[in-house]
């Protein structure tokens, strides 16, 4: 079969969020762009993963809401109405809808499955049968993503269970539904599908759920899910995995010889980089690992390829891969000086119930970054706003604070309806804006934001002659827990 030869300025593989914007910014700046994408434009985060899964919790979410507020009637969630309109969120898993952009841009959308020949060099298999040899002039930027990771427990990869995609896309509710991993998807899909009648078991390795934040979100979301029906084990290990002959269902075996049944497995736990046969080993690479880069997001020694994405390992999150996309085509462009900035941990919400809203560092993280931190822990519930959001719930607020520094360096909302919450705080952290600025800004009223004086009186308290003595004392109280 010939082979056609094209060149490009930049070849960006790959067209999820994180390639989606490398690609529209290249192009907007007059580079020659190819953007090549074997499945889905739009990626995993607009057909199986962030927005099927905010689909899918939102009719719970607003049930909840009637629940907690008197004067309305308790909402009952229509499964096949939300089931249709995820559907219509996820476009049918159809893309055309992202193609007039592509169009726009003047960037040359490529369908088929690339593989590296060298440096600055891909061959591309088209979904139509052609070959394609593809040469960059200027870069290469690679965002594949990431897929569901299998863990090696015996049988479970034979058992061929479900990931993100499956379920995030399922058409009826399980009877019974047993996820593996107590991470951000096992949590979230826990919550969406028990609020559709799902028998709903959660197994977590670990010792608690979502183990990246607070424990106090993690109690919270853990006594949440079991008042809405949900099984959750933490602590317990699986050792094997079957299918039942008779019956077809799936058998999860524990460490401590307990089995658990049910007609649906997912598999959340974890996530490893789509970097198998792209043929990194021919320029020096390794397939399958995450591709290291600096803060350029460029690759070491390599001034032609930059990595964005979950495929460089360094965030997870379809929001941080849109922003190293910006920093790495600024790069690509001349300005040099384009480099993500040493902030700490970024935003992150997770979307159950209550949601939990985050950015920068917890108490834990922040000592083990070497910082005397001290924490302010407020309560949302305490304001006169939430007497609107419902009164009888918990929602707690998290503030880690730098006393020497006199800045907030993290950022924990724990609560109904917070996921709009935590950009400030991200502003906050991200300036490093002092607390006593922070104190001279009025909180609307009534909001929910008036949480904010709570922290503006810690600082009061604690004026800069105190900060020391203060960062000892309030970080005592949490200190059992940053140990732990």
């Amino acid at each position: 079969m010939p082979v056609t030869t094209r060149s490009f300025d930049v070849i960006v593989v790959g067209a999820g969020p994180a390639g989606e914007v490398a690609a529209g910014k290249l192009a907007g700046r007059g580079f020659a762009t190819a953007l090549i994408e074997r499945e889905l434009v739009g990626g995993e985060c607009s057909f199986y993963a962030c927005m099927p899964s905010k689909a899918l919790l939102r009719p719970g979410e607003l049930a909840e809401e009637t629940h907690r507020v008197p004067g309305v009637s308790d909402a009952s969630i229509e499964t096949i109405a939300a089931l249709r309109r995820r559907d219509q969120v996820i476009h049918d898993l159809d893309d055309s809808g992202q193609l007039p952009w592509v169009e726009d841009k003047g960037i040359e959308l490529i369908r088929g499955d690339a593989r590296f020949e060298g440096e600055r060099r891909l061959r591309v298999t088209t979904t139509e049968g052609e070959e394609l040899l593809l040469e960059a002039r200027r870069a290469v930027v690679i965002a594949v993503g990431s897929a569901s990771a299998i863990p090696p427990i015996p049988g479970l990869a034979e058992l061929e269970p479900w990931t993100n995609r499956e379920i995030t896309t399922a058409r009826q509710v399980p009877p019974r539904l047993l996820i593996l991993g107590g991470g951000v998807v096992g949590v979230e899909m826990a919550q969406a599908w028990s609020s559709f009648g799902a028998q709903v078991t959660l197994v977590e390795a670990g010792p608690r759920l979502i183990a990246q934040e607070e424990e106090l979100a993690s109690e919270q979301v853990t006594a949440s899910l079991r008042a809405h029906g949900v099984d959750v084990r933490t602590g317990v290990r699986a050792t094997g995995a079957r299918r039942d002959q008779g019956d077809a269902t799936s058998v999860l075996t524990l460490e401590d010889g307990e089995e658990l049944r049910a007609e649906v497995l997912v598999v959340a736990a974890g996530r490893k980089p789509r970097t198998d046969g792209l043929g990194l080993e021919t320029i020096g690479l390794e397939p399958g690992r995450p591709v290291t880069v600096d803060e350029h997001l460029q690759v070491p020694g390599r001034d032609w390829l930059y990595a964005i994405g979950d495929c460089n390992g360094r965030e997870l999150l379809t929001h941080q891969g849109k922003l190293q996309a910006r920093v790495a085509t600024a790069h690509i462009a001349g300005d040099h000086a384009a480099a993500l900035l040493p902030i700490g941990p970024p935003p992150r919400v997770i979307f159950c119930e209550p949601q939990v809203a985050a950015v920068g560092h917890t108490l834990a993280t922040a000592r083990r970054a070497g910082v005397d931190a001290a924490v302010v822990d407020a309560r949302l519930d305490k304001t006169a706003a939430a007497s609107f959001h419902g009164k009888g719930v918990e929602q707690h607020v998290r503030f880690v604070v730098d006393p020497a520094r006199r800045i907030l360096i993290g950022a924990t909302f724990v609560a109904p309806d917070v996921a709009e919450f935590v950009h400030a705080a991200s502003i906050a952290v991200a300036g490093e804006v002092s607390l006593d600025r922070m104190a001279q800004v009025a909180a609307p009223f009534p909001t929910r934001s008036e949480v904010w004086l709570q922290l503006a009186d810690w600082a009061e308290q604690h004026g800069a002659g105190s900060a020391a003595g203060g960062s000892k004392v309030d970080a005592a109280a949490a200190g059992d827990e940053a140990d732990r």
